[in-house]
């Protein structure tokens, strides 16, 4: 069954160390998960995730796996854990992003949300329940509630109503929810999510709302979506102070390994973001001396390994000179190399940083961390 533990409180900062239970294994907390939006981490094979990046638990996107494979085939497979292989446990989120992002092919509405396929131009209606029914037939551990990610910058008066939406929304989610079985035999935790825009009454009324409902974790929305990095910092702050200290808290779709390391010392203990995978097959590399463009000719005959402070294979098995040449010959390989180092950059981030919760040096880490990593090289 699922469940948080809390194994250890920083002394200086509001960083925790904790245990999340789920039926396919345990998550140690911090933890970044990867995006495998489709159903896949992109340009990364499921052996790899495991074995050299450790990855603990890894997405899937709702909205993107309804449209292609379908319900029809996830659920003859017996779920998304099968249709990939993923062994590990698995979050989905419920697909609100994309209403958010696909704001010129759908129509939002009290009853849910009608948007065109950007596939192949097709209606479909979202409803909460519906959304539900859809999460159960994909068969993650963790689901996300269906609500509307505001934009920035937002209205308050529109922030407001949003915010009443997504409250109903969430209300009628949990209501499905606690009515329906899972389908596979294990156990789905359904998280809320926190909304409200850049507004603080707006941001306590949800965290007080969605503390209401009991969940066995609550996630925080609607942030890194533009607006200023320090503005995200407060407003998780202040959310992260409202919601239950014994529930996982999840800052969605963050970040940069500074926003990481900043939010975890506010509380937060899950992340996510397509940044490392996105930024890898674009030549941008995180590493432990700083941030590299291997497209650079400064890297052209670098035969050093692209990070050998770094555990993964990849980050010790090819150079930069290497790594280099696939970009500039447009190799596959290149960004398939990149992608993985960065991903198993981050796991081993946010590793460090529970090690140095754990030490009571965490504040300090940190700050020296930050400056060495955000350089650019």
């Amino acid at each position: 069954m699922f469940r948080f533990k809390k194994m250890y409180q920083d002394a200086f900062t509001k960083a925790r160390v904790g245990e999340l239970q789920t039926d396919h294994g345990v998550i140690p907390t911090p933890i970044f998960m990867p995006v495998g939006t489709v159903g896949n981490v992109k340009a990364v094979h499921i052996r790899d995730l495991k074995s050299d990046i450790n990855a603990k638990i890894i997405l899937g996107n709702t909205y993107h796996l309804y449209l292609r494979p379908g319900l029809e085939i996830l659920e003859a497979c017996g779920g998304l854990h099968k249709f990939n292989g993923w062994d590990r446990p698995i979050l989905t989120d419920s697909g609100g992003y994309q209403v958010y992002s696909l704001a010129q092919i759908r129509k939002i509405t009290e009853e849910g949300v009608k948007f065109q396929s950007h596939i192949d131009g097709s209606y479909h209606f979202f409803t909460p329940e519906r959304v539900m029914d859809i999460e159960r037939s994909i068969g993650a551990d963790i689901i996300m509630a269906f609500d509307e990610c505001t934009p920035f910058p937002c209205e308050y008066s529109y922030a407001k109503k949003s915010l009443a939406l997504t409250n109903k929304w969430l209300a009628r989610c949990m209501e499905r929810y606690r009515t329906t079985e899972p389908l596979y035999g294990y156990h789905q935790e359904l998280f809320p999510i926190v909304q409200g825009s850049v507004y603080k009454d707006l941001r306590r009324e949800a965290a007080e709302y969605v503390s209401e409902f009991g969940a066995g974790g609550n996630a925080i929305g609607g942030l890194a979506v533009g607006e200023p990095a320090e503005t995200m910092y407060e407003l998780t702050e202040w959310v992260c102070d409202i919601l239950p200290p014994d529930k996982p808290r999840y800052l969605m779709g963050v970040g940069t390994p500074e926003n990481i390391l900043e939010s975890i010392a506010l509380g937060v203990d899950m992340f996510d973001c397509v940044m490392p995978t996105r930024n890898g097959r674009n030549g941008m590399l995180f590493t432990n001396y700083g941030i590299i463009n291997i497209k650079n000719k400064k890297w052209e005959k670098d035969f050093s390994p692209i990070d050998n402070l770094c555990p993964s294979f990849v980050s010790n098995s090819y150079t930069k000179a290497y790594l280099r040449h696939l970009f500039a010959a447009r190799e596959i390989l290149g960004g398939m190399i990149a992608s993985q180092h960065n991903l198993a950059f981050y796991l081993q981030l946010v590793e460090q940083a529970r090690e140095q919760i754990m030490l009571g040096t965490y504040k300090k880490w940190k700050d020296e961390k930050i400056k060495i990593i955000m350089q650019r090289l």
